[in-house]
C-alpha cells in the first residue's frame, strides 16, 4: 500500500483500534459478522490430493488488524463480562 494511502487511512485505524465493546448486542454481532478466519483462503482438493491453494486475501484490506482486533475484543467482552463461555 502507497505511503500516501497509509496516511489517510490511519485516522480510521486508530479510531477502530480504540473502541471500547460496552453493548453485548453490538458485542455479538461484532463477533458473528466478523470472520475468524480468512474467508477466501481455499484449498482444492481431489481424491485426497490438493492440486491448488488459494491464499488469503484479506491481508490485502488495509483495516484487517483492527478488524480482527475488534473482534476478538467483543469475543473478550462476551466471555469475560457477560459470562457467554460458550463462544470459547
Amino acid at each position: 500500500m502507497s505511503y500516501f494511502l497509509s496516511n489517510l487511512l490511519q485516522p480510521l485505524r486508530q479510531w477502530l483500534d480504540t473502541r471500547k465493546i460496552q453493548n453485548p448486542k453490538i458485542a455479538l454481532f461484532l463477533f458473528k459478522a466478523i470472520p475468524a478466519q480468512c474467508p477466501f483462503e481455499r484449498d482444492i482438493v481431489l481424491f485426497g490430493r490438493r492440486l491448488l491453494r488459494i491464499p488469503p486475501m484479506c491481508k490485502l484490506n488495509p483495516f484487517y488488524e483492527q478488524l480482527v482486533g475488534l473482534r476478538f475484543r467483543a469475543m473478550c467482552y462476551l466471555v469475560d463480562d457477560c459470562g457467554m463461555v460458550e463462544l470459547c
